[in-house]
């Protein structure tokens, strides 16, 4: 071939790599900005978002900041937890400019595997200031416990080659492998067998540890029983708390080996993640002990502090604000627990979890006994607490990880809003709706903490706050909308005052859009999406099932243009409505997902998922897209995602940047091969409305008209306009 002719070959090909490149890039921009609200620019500054550089794919901090360095000094890294991507930002605007030519497209080395980097200009980073977060009360973290040359003695006294070992009750479960000493635990019942101890003691070797321990006053009195646990790279244990009638107060964990993070929940919604270091003794005393959970989630790498940071010894470093995280590998890790038995009831202070005063010893997730419908106004406010607010903060990160997508009608709304309009999102959820109009002023409030985080995360105005009582001035603005929000109010007074004080917020002549789920899923001889996908899901098969996908799960399904045309039906009430059954002896009945309704009030299961990846009940975005999505996420197929999350733990189900990743490349963060524990199923309360309820409803507020009415796929819908 003429050499010419070859030198203008390699241009041609080198010419097409950077349009392929290019091409990636701007998507990758597209996908930040639509997922996260990471807004990019082509103007060169000296910030850059490095895409599929987060720790959500595997990539280490001590790899990426050794690429990045290769540009140029690097002012700062700032890596977000769970996120497919990292901001830079370098000293020099010279040197974020050769980082973005000589980095696009370039793959990143983190150890087996591979990520390709994309990098884009963004105008500035905002990073989270660091924050400390006080341990669980009662709990105690003491590093460096044990020696060396201790923990080897210790490690050396526990013979693990015995498979029917009677001696120490050696059990080889799912998650882990387990001795028991002293006495053994049974997993059948959550107890010990308190009348028949194990032949042999405590090994001899953890005397000393156990004398100090008592001296120091650690513990009151030596311990009698000991559990052994081994976790491989990958293993876990359950969230959990040691039964009460079984041990007494302190209890005091080892960790030997590998250091890993064990995560602490509180009954409401507060989480707590603490990294235990190898040769390090947990203390466990008193709230922390008998009313928090604690456990490890299954995976092989942890988010943990890129270097030690000054802390109090009463407190634990913030990991969902973290500026300064990398990943750590989890290798074998090797506890010991040491409690005390307990002969007689126990009567601590927090009966609501204490098996000897009448609590389950077992908790479930799933209601044992269905609520029933609310009297009065606290029995209302009391239900609404149980069974929404602390269902969504339980469930946030995996509720936002299905809803990204706005629904045509409400952009429709509020693209019709002039520029400068001031809106107002009352039950704003993880904020999806407030970056549809960017000419348009947008607030949002919602009740859950956890989702208003999200927001936030995502550069959203948002505040926590109930919608019946929004701290907002009067008539200050020109829209308000409150989508899939009143239906999880569980009286007709509250549902009224619900848009009484949306009304109160509009200005004379603005307009407020309302949506609730529908009791009529199937409208005009049209089935609504939701019971569609079962239909798709099960050909063939009229008999409801549980086990199914959340390719649309409600009043949130993903709907395209087609299928969510406004229908106008009225601009009044419709009188007269017949009233459907309502619920047996007043409980509230259990709703079968994607089937028709049968009740007015009732109870949606949501299955939450590890991965954030699938749940069932009310509305999943998911169907197509989120198969669509799955393709570009760094997460393999068989790898579950990771969970440290502060509220989500599940994870934050971000959509990764990696669209050309080779098959080893991708973050195993759990081990996939061991059977999955059950995953917990949270059931929160709906009131679905008739034809005509929505519009009756809005009428009785003065001062307003209901200018149209509309059945959206499953949902009834309505504008009022301000008098």
């Amino acid at each position: 071939m003429d050499p010419s002719m070859e030198n203008n070959s390699k241009i041609v090909r080198r010419s097409k790599e950077e349009k392929k490149v290019l091409r990636k890039q701007i998507k990758a921009s597209h996908t930040l900005l639509k997922h996260e609200g990471v807004s990019t620019t082509s103007q060169r500054t000296k910030s850059l978002v490095v895409a599929n550089g987060g720790l959500g794919n595997g990539v280490g901090r001590e790899e990426l900041s050794a690429a990045l360095r290769e540009m140029g000094e690097v002012e700062t890294l700032f890596m977000p937890p769970n996120k497919p991507y990292a901001f830079v930002t370098y000293r020099s605007e010279e040197s974020a400019q050769k980082a973005h030519v000589h980095l696009n497209g370039q793959k990143l080395q983190c150890g087996e595997s591979s990520v390709t980097l994309y990098l884009t200009y963004v105008h500035s980073v905002t990073c989270e200031e660091e924050a400390c977060v006080p341990l669980p009360e009662g709990l105690v973290l003491l590093e460096d416990f044990v020696s060396p040359e201790e923990e080897a003695l210790l490690l050396a006294a526990v013979d693990w080659s015995y498979t029917n070992d009677d001696v120490t009750a050696q059990k080889a479960l799912k998650h882990r492998r387990v001795k028991h000493y002293g006495f053994e635990f049974r997993y059948d019942n959550n107890n010990v067998d308190k009348d028949k101890p194990l032949p042999a003691g405590l090994p001899v070797e953890c005397q000393p540890v156990l004398q100090r321990c008592v001296k120091n006053g650690h513990m009151d009195i030596m311990p009698d029983q000991l559990t052994v646990n081994q976790y491989a790279s990958g293993q876990g244990i359950p969230p959990h708390v040691d039964t009460h009638s079984a041990f007494e107060d302190t209890i005091l964990s080892l960790s030997l080996g590998s250091k890993t993070v064990m995560e602490f929940r509180h009954p409401d919604g507060r989480v707590v993640h603490v990294l235990l270091p190898g040769r390090s003794l947990l203390v466990m005393k008193g709230e922390s002990r008998y009313l928090w959970t604690h456990g490890i989630t299954p995976r092989k790498f942890d988010m943990v502090p890129a270097c030690d940071l000054q802390r109090p010894a009463d407190a634990t470093s913030d990991l969902g604000t973290h500026s300064s995280l990398t990943l750590s590998k989890r290798g074998t890790r090797t506890s010991f627990t040491f409690r005390k038995i307990r002969h007689e009831p126990c009567r601590c202070a927090f009966p609501s979890a204490c098996d000897s005063q009448g609590a389950p010893s077992v908790p479930s997730t799933s209601p044992p006994s269905t609520p029933s419908l609310p009297c009065c106004h606290a029995d209302a406010a009391r239900l609404e607490e149980e069974y929404v607010h602390r269902v969504y903060n339980a469930i946030a990160s995996h509720f936002s990880s299905t809803r990204h997508s706005p629904w045509p009608c409400v952009c429709h709304f509020l693209s019709s809003l002039p520029p400068g309009s001031v809106l107002a999102d009352v039950g704003c959820g993880n904020g999806k709706y407030l970056g549809v109009n960017p000419e348009v002023i947008a607030v949002g409030c919602d009740r859950s903490r956890a989702l208003i985080k999200i927001c936030a995360e995502r550069g959203f105005q948002a505040f926590v706050s109930d919608a019946l009582s929004v701290p907002l001035r009067t008539a200050t603005f020109d829209a308000c909308i409150s989508i899939a929000v009143i239906h999880h109010f569980s009286t007709q007074e509250r549902r009224l005052a619900a848009v009484r004080e949306l009304v109160r917020l509009l200005k004379p002549g603005g307009r407020a859009l309302i949506y609730v789920w529908a009791f009529e899923q199937e409208y005009k001889q049209q089935k609504s999406k939701y019971l569609k996908d079962y239909n798709k899901e099960h050909p063939g098969n009229h008999s409801p099932n549980n086990s199914i996908s959340e390719a649309s799960q409600g009043p949130e399904g993903n709907k395209s243009i087609d299928d969510s045309k406004m229908h106008t039906e009225s601009s009044g009430p419709v009188d007269n409505i017949p009233d459907v059954s309502k619920a047996t002896d007043g409980k509230l009945s259990i709703h079968t997902n994607r089937t028709a309704f049968n009740t007015r009030d009732l109870l949606v299961p949501w299955h939450l998922k590890k991965g954030g990846v699938r749940g069932e009940g009310e509305s999943g975005e998911g169907g197509k897209k989120e198969k669509q999505k799955e393709k570009s996420k760094t997460i393999s197929d068989n790898s579950c995602p990771n969970s440290l999350n502060s509220n989500q733990d599940p994870d934050d189900s971000s959509p990764g940047f990696d669209f050309s990743t080779t098959s080893g490349s991708r973050l195993d963060t759990t081990d996939c091969k061991s059977q999955p524990s059950p995953a917990p199923v949270f059931h929160r309360y709906y009131h679905v409305f008739q034809q005509g309820e929505l519009e009756q409803l809005c009428v009785q507020v003065a001062g307003v008209k209901v200018q149209s009415s509309y059945h959206d796929q499953g949902n009834w819908c309505v504008i009022l306009e301000k008098d």
